[in-house]
């Protein structure tokens, strides 16, 4: 069916995950029931949230997506605090490690600056793009490395106004390479909100969030605990503003 190919745009495997590294895919850790302690246990004693950045993860769901709006308000009003962090403190932190407050699954759109869009600087956001903001089994996976390790409170899947990849799968035309194939995962939104661009793109982001929600065994764990917030949000380009969607 094509809504389940919504889950991710890889409906065979590919050569890269076909060995050892498959065992951290979506359906890996469904089929093994990897939870979310034995996900983090996994890579702990590589992957050690460094001293510096340790405080910001220490902020609950509702306080990370708070900051996040809190910036985007920050970035409307032109009032932006980012660019007046210390430079080669910022570095010196980065070299330490990330322990990023959020997550979030982006368009890859230019016009989206995600870091400037909700005013954070360097190992603030853990940020994944690709066309559509689409929750394929690579994003699904790299949030989850996000949360899980990283310790982001937090995941927004961002779409935004005049989308191309939602337009394209509304106009349906042929298209060059392997452009086609985000149509599998946003073809749902279209058949929701119908050739209504806008309508199409916001209902994309809350299937994606959704996705999100239910594909992840990972993710399911800490949502049941409370210790972590999946939300769809829209920006608007000519405006800046951001507007959380559910």
């Amino acid at each position: 069916m094509e809504h389940s190919i919504g889950f991710c745009s890889c409906g065979t495997v590919h050569p890269a995950t076909d060995t050892k590294d498959r065992r951290w895919s979506r359906r890996g850790l469904l089929r093994s029931g990897l939870t979310v302690g034995a996900f983090a246990a996994a890579f702990g004693k590589t992957f050690v949230m460094p001293s510096l950045a340790r405080a910001q993860t220490a902020m609950t769901p509702e306080k990370a997506l708070k900051e996040m709006m809190d910036g985007n308000k920050r970035f409307i009003q032109q009032d932006l605090t980012s660019f007046n962090e210390d430079l080669d403190i910022l570095k010196k932190k980065a070299a330490e490690g990330q322990s990023p407050f959020a997550a979030l699954l982006s368009c890859a759109d230019s016009r989206v600056p995600v870091e400037l869009v909700f005013d954070q600087s360097i190992g603030r956001l853990f940020v994944t793009r690709v066309a559509g903001n689409i929750a394929t089994a690579d994003m699904m996976a790299s949030l989850e490395y996000g949360v899980a390790v990283l310790g982001a409170k937090a995941i927004m899947v961002l779409g935004h106004s005049s989308c191309g990849a939602v337009k394209a799968t509304i106009d349906g035309k042929a298209v060059p390479g392997q452009i086609s194939a985000l149509y599998r995962s946003i073809r749902p939104a279209i058949d929701q909100a119908g050739k209504n661009l806008e309508a199409a793109i916001k209902a994309n982001a809350k299937i994606q969030a959704g996705l999100l929600r239910t594909s992840s065994p990972v993710f399911a764990e800490m949502l049941a605990k409370g210790e972590l917030k999946i939300a769809a949000a829209h920006y608007d380009i000519e405006s800046g503003v951001v507007s959380i969607l559910d």
